[in-house]
């Protein structure tokens, strides 16, 4: 399913998550409204979507089995009930450890039903000056991946915030029309190396790549860089949303890619 037959409009939803599951789901169901009102017919929710802690193990409280539980059931229901594709940001899954969980993205097609998961398989660690993350200390890494799903615009590939440091992943997905980076870059990281990365994934993967991010400052004190963005094939920035709840849309367009795959046929002339 690798031929996009049509332009296929697609949304990154932009959130500044709060401390509150309840007040969180309220603000991504706005923003779904507001994205398939502007057409989107794909939408991406960010890393975290569903909860910003007061600490590391905040997230592992609301912890769900796979297919039972509140979070899991409002993504479903919002797919079906608007007849568009919803990825889900990331949903804490347990593990079977108490302290940690999975940071799983979960896809739903126009129907409700599940058809893609994907495990966070690189845990975001950092530490400058005052500033630091360990996510191994409430995150099972996944062993899962790679991860895709057909769509009307052809192969997707999942991926999580952090894992776009790590380009094999993405050439293990093999041939994909779109990748798709839930995240939550940090200010520091993010301003030095978000926009950077999505548009090198792009450019050698010859595909776009949709960042949907957390952007602003957070009630437990952290601040996210933002920048949900679109980027075409060639590298290309086509929408992008600086700092602040909102939508950024745009079309993945056939013609574009086969025009950059023509023009420079990279990935035929892969070696190793």
């Amino acid at each position: 399913m690798g031929e996009l037959k049509q332009d296929f409009q697609v949304a990154a939803l932009q959130t500044v998550s709060t401390t509150s599951v309840k007040n969180n789901i309220q603000q991504a169901a706005e923003l779904i409204s507001e994205a398939v009102e502007k057409g989107a017919q794909l939408l991406v929710l960010p890393e975290y979507f569903c909860l910003m802690g007061k600490n590391d193990h905040d997230k592992v409280e609301i912890g769900e089995p796979l297919d039972n539980g509140p979070i899991q059931q409002f993504l479903a229901d919002q797919a079906q009930r608007h007849g568009v594709w919803i990825v889900g940001g990331t949903v804490p899954l347990v593990t079977g450890e108490s302290s940690r969980i999975y940071n799983t993205t979960l896809v739903f097609d126009p129907q409700g039903r599940r058809v893609a998961r994907y495990d966070k398989i690189h845990l975001f660690g950092f530490k400058k000056g005052t500033e630091a993350y360990d996510e191994s200390v409430s995150i099972r890494p996944g062993e899962n991946a790679p991860q895709s799903f057909d769509a009307p615009c052809g192969k997707v590939g999942l991926s999580i915030c952090y894992d776009l440091r790590f380009p094999e992943l993405y050439r293990a997905l093999g041939n994909v029309n779109l990748i798709l980076v839930p995240a939550a870059f940090t200010y520091t990281t993010g301003s030095a190396h978000w926009e950077m990365l999505l548009r090198a994934r792009a450019v050698e993967n010859q595909c776009y790549v949709l960042g949907a991010a957390q952007g602003g400052k957070h009630e437990n004190g952290r601040r996210t860089w933002g920048h949900s963005m679109l980027v075409d094939p060639w590298g290309e920035v086509l929408a992008c949303l600086p700092e602040g709840p909102g939508v950024v849309s745009g079309a993945i367009n056939r013609t574009r890619l086969s025009e950059v795959r023509t023009a420079l046929p990279a990935l035929q002339h892969r070696v190793l």
